[in-house]
């Protein structure tokens, strides 16, 4: 016979307020200790959830949806729903996702979302951007991961990219370098923003950031991984000025891929010669190339938990942007 609430509350000597918020969360106040006692009695027992209960009285299942803007797709998808998953097990929660694609709208998702009753829903996306929820969903989702709401109705977590840049630009320039280049990602939010912190650096580093060279990827308008690369074009002209530069700052880890074998074909040394530095840190390109890449790396996981903490704690501020640092991993690049 399956024990229940009351069962646990009688051999506890609590009540069974009191076990549903040990075991569920809820209003009851208690000692960290009873709520440790709670759980054990509950386990010795062989306590299980009744799920289609619980939802029954809270009006909500032990779920976090999620919104998936083109993320499963991304090669980070995974850092953000680890960060998710592992908080929310942590309150006994379970993380799902669902994608929104070419032939479905936000409006379709969410509401398809909706239909499992969870308690908190995140939308999350591929990489940094605007938004815009359909008004109607502004207060359905609890908060935007990687991605911030067009019209700031909603807490939003972005990597900070302009802190990003400036620290990296900061770093070639602590390790000597003075002629560096920005191979970036055009038509990208966080190109934009990648380069105003690289000029920043250079300004306050003392060196021309109005006439530092910042170069477009790709041939397209909008930076896509298909689109045709202008990289070893861009990196045969820069080697073959007087004034080569002594460092290439690269808008992500497979441009930085690139750039490593146009600087060969150039019969360029890395770093000797020249330093590459990069963002994202993609372990399977940036660990593997020879020498090993320093890069910044993307927070998607420190945005993962945050994004859980939020939803279940409810310390919203509607329209709030929160910037995540990245982390400097330090290679040999430079």
């Amino acid at each position: 016979m399956t024990a229940s609430l009351n069962d646990i509350a009688e051999r506890a000597g609590v009540s069974v307020k009191t076990v549903s918020g040990a075991l569920h969360g809820g209003s009851a106040r208690m000692s960290e200790q009873t709520r440790q006692r709670i759980k054990e009695i509950a386990e010795e027992l062989g306590y299980v959830t009744n799920l289609a209960a619980r939802s029954m009285r809270q009006g909500w299942m032990p779920l976090i949806g999620v919104v998936a803007d083109e993320l499963i797709t991304s090669p980070f998808a995974t850092e953000i729903i680890r960060g998710l998953d592992g908080a929310a097990r942590a309150s006994e929660m379970a993380v799902f996702a669902m994608a929104l694609s070419g032939h479905r709208d936000v409006a379709s998702v969410i509401e398809e979302v909706r239909r499992f009753r969870p308690r908190a829903i995140a939308y999350a996306a591929m990489y940094h951007k605007f938004v815009a929820l359909p008004e109607e969903f502004a207060d359905t989702v609890g908060v935007m991961i990687n991605c911030r709401e067009a019209n700031d109705r909603v807490t939003s977590l972005v990597p900070d990219e302009t802190g990003a840049a400036h620290e990296i630009t900061s770093y070639l320039v602590d390790a000597g370098r003075r002629n560096i280049a920005f191979i970036n990602l055009p038509g990208l939010l966080a190109g934009d923003l990648r380069e105003a912190g690289f000029r920043q650096a250079l300004t306050e580093a003392g060196l021309d950031s109005a006439s530092a060279r910042v170069l477009p990827a790709v041939r397209r308008g909008i930076y896509s991984d298909r689109a045709p690369s202008l990289v070893l074009s861009h990196v045969a002209e820069l080697m073959g000025r007087p004034d080569r530069p002594d460092a290439i700052l690269c808008g992500n880890d497979r441009v930085a891929m690139e750039v490593y074998a146009a600087l060969r074909r150039a019969g360029a040394h890395i770093p000797d010669d020249v330093a590459v530095a990069s963002f994202d840190n993609q372990v399977e390109i940036a660990s593997r190339l020879d020498p090993p890449l320093t890069t910044m790396a993307l927070p998607h996981r420190a945005m993962g938990r945050m994004a859980a903490d939020i939803l279940l704690t409810g310390d919203v501020t509607p329209g709030e942007v929160r910037k995540l640092p990245f982390q400097l991993v330090e290679r040999s690049s430079i």
